[in-house]
């Protein structure tokens, strides 16, 4: 199983409901998840448009990256993400941000997702799920956060929860990608 770290980030709808949903959607899909940062509220980029709740959860995946990156998508898609302007609002975005120490450069994945060392509002709940060198970057998150600053990243009241199991069998995690593939709901196994 590889090691994964994802970042996720809601600007609509009830976002910390929508950060709660992705971590049980991405369970189901088959990460096992084992590390969930603090909530934490950053302005968009860009501006013209509602302030983001954004988290990051560490786990492990039995599978190649592009496999993760079209779970993640079906989980963005059942959440109501539909394709808009790039970096517009959302309910749910889900980035890669590694994949293992593998480096990926294709048309469709980037790991590690390349804008990590210039966003707080990835390094600031990065830095507390990882806090040791990041992979194939090799700085400590906090490490690159100083050069940076905070850029007004504000810690939420907001507790996410881990999931109550490590992650579903693998005939569960297949009934339940299926389910995300249809829009179903998934998270009342």
């Amino acid at each position: 199983m590889t090691r994964v770290v994802v970042a996720l980030g809601s600007n609509l709808g009830d976002r910390a409901a929508n950060l709660q949903a992705a971590i049980e959607l991405i369970t189901a899909a088959g990460v096992l998840v084992d590390g969930v940062s603090s909530v934490w509220e950053t302005e968009p980029i860009p501006a013209d448009q509602p302030a983001y709740l954004n988290a990051v959860v560490t786990g492990k995946w039995d599978g190649d990256a592009h496999r993760l990156l079209a779970a993640l998508k079906q989980v963005e898609q059942a959440l109501g993400r539909r394709p808009e302007r790039r970096w517009g609002p959302r309910p749910i975005d889900l980035d890669i941000l590694f994949f293992g120490d593998e480096q990926l450069d294709t048309p469709e994945l980037t790991v590690p997702h390349p804008r990590i060392a210039e966003r707080a509002f990835v390094l600031v709940p990065l830095s507390e799920v990882v806090p040791g060198p990041l992979p194939v970057l090799g700085a400590r998150a906090v490490e690159l956060l100083d050069r940076i600053g905070l850029q007004g990243a504000k810690r939420t009241g907001v507790a996410l929860r881990r999931p109550l199991t490590p992650g579903p069998a693998p005939a569960e995690r297949e009934r339940g990608a299926k389910r995300i593939a249809r829009g179903g709901e998934v998270s009342g196994r």
